[in-house]
């Protein structure tokens, strides 16, 4: 026999009580190898929900972050930043009401836009996760696999770009596991960056400014490599020793589809394996989705609050970040070779809310001759894995295409990004080949090309 109170039984103190123990389920579990599971033995994450919580009431509703929000501008699927957000927020309880809420990309832009520091993004991301305890489709635990993904194709780079590329496979990829036919695959190379530094040659001498470390990512260390490699040399170039420690992967791809518990624990381990190498050192990193997520969003979104993250966090810097503080402090050399081209640069949405602004456009204005062209678009659609889903690939095709079209118009032949799913998009949806700043300033610097 049931002991449960019908609720309108319910004292105030036992419904204050109720309410409580309602918002500590910042997710619950599943099943098999679908598994979220966030509970009260985890106080971070709590901590970090209340924080959140309490920017609620500062919520004017004056629908600002609304007319940020790209997601909103082309589908009627998604209710919006408000409505979803802290509208919501309000009546969830540590529940999900509002199953439209998983049509929001994660862009970030509506708490950057937010005129009163309401974090709807932070609270949109758990309240996902709770959502997702109820139905987690297996695609979204493979995709935020990274590092395996990673090591599975390297060996086979060939064979797995030919697979990639083959359309009844992409169509039955589709269908069985729910990964659009058209959406941006990495390319996989028949290399990896850990294997190129293992046999890289280091400038022979001191190095006079003494050590970095180098933090390449997932991304940069199986399928951008050539952008890790651009980054160690111009590094170099500039009198730096570079540190490459043992490193996996961030999590970001598991927090962003509400896999918060592995997510957890894999930036945690990245952390403490980042820190082995020097606590006193800065940590670059040409990943700017990455660097987010040590700066930002394990944090802000996660409530991790562990003393490795803390550390590292503070002292991570995206490449062009770290060049540009270099710049300011007078000690950046403009040995530039001339580069005469106008080139599109957009700014990823995971880059602008670390809050550096666009230190990527200052930074390659120094080169002779170049003219960049910022894209004034708030996000190009991928939003991570956001669009290679096969239920999202049309509206990030939407949100992206003022991108696309400016990015065509201004130079169909290079087009310049600082994240890897960002430029990978671009490419895809443009046919215009897409590279970090540092490419560019590897070759200005007569690096290569």
């Amino acid at each position: 026999m049931s002991t449960k109170k019908d609720p309108k039984s319910l004292t105030e103190s036992e419904r204050r009580q109720r309410d409580a123990d309602r918002r500590k389920k910042v997710a619950v579990s599943q099943h098999g190898p679908k598994v979220l599971t966030l509970s009260l033995k985890e106080p971070d994450v709590f901590a970090a929900q209340q924080l959140n919580r309490a920017s609620l009431d500062h919520c004017v509703k004056c629908t600002i972050c609304e007319t940020a929000c790209p997601v909103l501008a082309v589908t009627p699927l998604f209710s919006g930043p408000k409505y979803v957000g802290p509208q919501a927020e309000r009546f969830r309880h540590g529940e999900s009401v509002d199953h439209s809420l998983d049509y929001c990309s994660s862009c970030g832009l509506c708490t950057l836009a937010c005129p009163q520091g309401v974090n709807i993004a932070e609270l949109n991301s758990m309240a996902r996760a709770v959502m997702k305890a109820d139905h987690m489709p297996i695609r979204d635990f493979l995709i935020g696999e990274t590092v395996l993904m990673g090591k599975v194709m390297t060996p086979i780079a060939p064979i797995a770009n030919a697979a990639l590329a083959n359309k009844p496979i992409r169509i039955a990829m589709e269908k069985i596991i729910g990964v659009h036919r058209d959406a941006p695959m990495p390319t996989a190379q028949s290399q990896s960056f850990v294997s190129w530094a293992k046999h890289h040659k280091r400038p022979a001498g001191p190095a006079p400014r003494g050590p970095v470390v180098f933090f390449h990512g997932c991304a940069g260390g199986y399928f951008e490599v050539q952008t890790s490699i651009h980054t160690v040399e111009v590094l170099e170039y500039l009198g730096f020793e570079v540190i490459v420690p043992t490193q996996g992967c961030c999590g970001l791809a598991q927090q962003s589809n509400g896999l918060f518990t592995q997510a957890r624990k894999t930036v945690t381990k990245l952390c403490r394996q980042l820190r082995a190498a020097g606590q006193d050192l800065t940590i670059v990193s040409s990943s700017g989705s990455c660097a987010g997520m040590l700066k930002h969003e394990a944090h802000e979104i996660m409530g991790v609050d562990d003393p490795a993250l803390i550390d590292v966090s503070t002292r991570t810097r995206e490449t062009s970040e770290f060049l540009m503080e270099l710049e300011d402090a007078g000690t950046l050399p403009h040995s530039f070779q001339r580069i005469d081209m106008t080139v599109p640069y957009h700014a990823p949405c995971q880059l602008k809310d670390q809050g550096m602004g666009m230190p990527a456009i200052r930074l390659l204005e120094l080169i002779p001759g170049l003219k960049v062209v910022e894209s004034g678009e708030g996000c190009c659609g991928i939003a991570g894995t956001y669009g290679l889903k096969k239920e999202k690939y049309d509206v990030a095709q939407a949100v992206g295409q003022v991108l696309f079209d400016m990015v065509i118009d201004t130079n169909p032949e290079l087009a310049v990004c600082d994240t890897e799913t960002c430029r990978w998009q671009i490419s895809k949806s443009t046919g215009v080949p897409t590279v970090h700043p540092v490419s560019l300033i590897h070759r200005a610097y007569g690096l290569g090309d």
